[in-house]
């Protein structure tokens, strides 16, 4: 039987889902960008100009439609000719399945290896985002494949509430054989995975987020430490001091719209700060999805209607 809280979380949602988009903007456009590639180009400059650097997703995933994935390749690609030529320094990050993963796994390649190839060209990272557990496999044999062919300039994604995580950190060391090219963001995790495979409590989802951590920073992996969380974040920098890490061998990492003050205390003391920055005409989509996958994001949505930061 459901908690009250969440039976009303639930609610809340399918009452969402229901509403008309210009209703659920009001939430959405602290987390988004905008429609536009130009919203997102502009939303980058701005913090880049306060000393933060970005990583920039175009959103649409869970691909269902073939003839899509060719709009979605040119659109990245504009986005990376278009950063380059205001130089701009951000990233990009990609979602396989919007490329027809779960459809097509050599389309997918194919289509992401274009842009990974475009954004090397021109010196700039790639990273190959992590889904859901029906995905994880098969991302994490697309990244090495990538990493092969662009070492430098593709990451991956973990996500530290999966049980299987240490285990896939251990393989990725073994597969890099030491040549420190294995650069992994780690998060929490946001999907509705069954707890045979996930672990539900905060506590132990944070236990294994900096066990993670700790066994980058000693087998020379790049740490893009993605969390709001200020007990990851002290631990973070508690191991940082432990291991003696450099400033080049880690970065912090926040979504746009999310805590602004603590990503900014982050870049006064001079850590590096990257913020995550979606955009694209699926936001209303992007935005529902998120709710349903995990309603208890609920509270924070409507505390954010009220509150900034």
């Amino acid at each position: 039987m459901l908690w009250l809280p969440e039976m009303i979380n639930k609610l809340i949602v399918s009452l969402l889902q229901l509403m008309p988009k210009r209703f659920v903007w009001i939430f959405s456009k602290r987390y988004i960008a905008g429609e536009g590639l130009e919203d997102a180009l502009k939303i980058t400059g701005e913090f880049n100009s306060k000393g933060m650097l970005a990583t920039m997703d175009l959103l649409g995933e869970f691909l269902t439609r073939p003839e899509k994935v060719e709009s979605y390749k040119e659109e990245y690609i504009r986005l990376i000719d278009e950063s380059v030529k205001r130089k701009l320094d951000n990233s990009f990050s990609v979602k396989p399945t919007m490329f027809g993963l779960l459809i097509d796994e050599e389309m997918c390649y194919n289509n992401i290896r274009d842009i990974v190839s475009r954004a090397a060209l021109n010196r700039r990272f790639v990273r190959i985002d992590m889904e859901d557990s029906q995905c994880t496999d098969r991302e994490i044999s697309l990244y090495k494949r990538l990493l092969g062919e662009f070492p430098g300039n593709v990451g991956l994604v973990l996500q530290s509430y999966l049980k299987r995580t240490m285990n896939d950190l251990n393989n990725l060391a073994e597969f890099d054989n030491g040549r420190g090219l294995v650069n992994i963001r780690i998060c929490k995790g946001i999907y509705n995975e069954a707890s045979s495979i996930a672990f539900k409590s905060k506590k132990e989802i944070n236990i294994n987020f900096l066990k993670a951590i700790d066994f980058m920073f000693r087998n020379k992996i790049y740490a893009a430490v993605a969390t709001h969380d200020r007990e990851i974040i002290n631990g973070t920098l508690k191991l940082i001091n432990e291991h003696k890490i450099s400033s080049g061998e880690f970065e912090f990492q926040m979504l746009y719209g999310v805590t602004p003050d603590l990503g900014k205390s982050l870049v006064e003391k001079g850590y590096t700060l990257r913020i995550y920055v979606p955009y694209g005409k699926d936001w209303f989509n992007y935005s529902t999805r998120r709710l349903k996958e995990n309603p208890r994001m609920v509270f924070h949505i409507v505390k954010a209607l009220f509150v900034r930061g």
